[in-house]
């Protein structure tokens, strides 16, 4: 069994063939997908977060109408730049929409990726301290997230407070139980991802990461998930850890498929340079008939590590064609690989 959710990037354009031309449609098409797939029994309902682009940035209000709407689907982010956050608001923020999805929220944070401008976190108010970079200023503040999750009073109260107060020290409300344990990191190396284990984060791992020995992307990325789950068992934590990995896969059974999608079958891994010093390897995209795509992704050694796997989508190809994806996959791939 493995979990199966879809990853949107939320893009809107006033293309004429997109469905999504203006960031209402965006968001009001992301809730009507969580509620039509958690519907057809996929498991979770997961955003991509940009900033100073035509993408959905803020996530909170988004999750807060799905978790409204919905009442089983895991919602989540993949993932939420920390360079770009006030730790104590996101606190406040991430609770209230847990309690409102009623504890099913699943949030993906990261010290973030190459964005639209240039350092953006700048226009946010935020500057690294000294001798730290921007990356080590993420890491901070994901540190400072997951203290405050923990829901332990730190704030010395007024002793004269407009309403009275509890004893002792104060702690950000709304607080929402258990939610410091189900946060995760996306790591595009293996020591982020060590690191993560060892801070009590699930891990996420996307469609590239940092290219550390040359090997194709699947064999990569399935060593950095065996690092995270040697890290996490030498931590000693008590529950059990979840990664999840993100592929493009697209089942080819209509003609409607094949136009879009037929090209990508023959794509391979690709190498680039996602930061100036940083050579990053790209995941081959995978579609085929299903029979085919089930032998494929069979071999892809990272998956069969992963106990969720995160399908990116085609937001900007509407509702309906993006429920008609998802199915398919569900239908037609999934019972041959033993994930359902």
């Amino acid at each position: 069994m493995k979990k199966i959710g879809f990853l949107s990037f939320g893009h809107w354009s006033g293309h004429p063939a997109y469905s999504t031309r203006t960031a209402s449609d965006t968001l009001l098409q992301s809730i009507d997908l969580a509620v039509a797939a958690e519907e057809i029994g996929l498991d979770g309902a997961y955003f991509r977060v940009h900033h100073f682009a035509s993408q959905l940035a803020s996530p909170f209000p988004l999750l807060s109408a799905i978790g409204a709407k919905t009442s089983k689907i895991e919602i989540g982010t993949g993932v939420i730049d920390m360079r770009y956050e006030n730790p104590l608001y996101m606190v406040e923020d991430a609770g209230a929409a847990d309690l409102i999805s009623e504890g099913r929220l699943q949030l993906g944070i990261s010290r973030g990726s190459p964005e639209q401008v240039i350092d953006g976190w700048r226009y946010f108010g935020y500057e690294p301290a000294e001798g730290e970079t921007d990356a080590d200023m993420g890491r901070r503040k994901a540190l400072e997230f997951l203290d405050k999750l923990n829901g332990i009073g730190f704030a010395r109260p007024n002793p004269n407070p407009m309403f009275p107060n509890p004893p002792g020290l104060l702690r950000l409300e709304p607080h929402s139980k258990g939610l410091r344990e189900r946060i995760w990191w996306g790591a595009a190396s293996n020591a982020t991802a060590v690191w993560a284990a060892e801070n009590g984060m699930y891990l996420q791992s996307s469609t590239l990461k940092y290219d550390e020995n040359g090997k194709p992307f699947h064999v990569q990325q399935a060593e950095q998930i065996r690092l995270y789950k040697e890290a996490w068992k030498k931590a000693g934590h008590k529950r059990e850890p979840r990664v999840s990995v993100s592929r493009s896969i697209f089942a080819l059974v209509n003609d409607q498929d094949r136009y879009y999608f037929g090209q990508e079958a023959s794509r391979s891994d690709k190498i680039g340079m996602i930061e100036q010093d940083k050579r990053a390897i790209f995941g081959r995209s995978y579609a085929a008939e299903p029979d085919q795509l089930i032998k494929e992704l069979a071999q892809d050694e990272a998956i069969q590590e992963a106990d969720t796997l995160l399908l990116t989508i085609p937001n900007t190809l509407g509702v309906d064609y993006n429920v008609h994806v998802l199915s398919s996959i569900l239908e037609h791939v999934a019972p041959g690989l033993g994930w359902r």
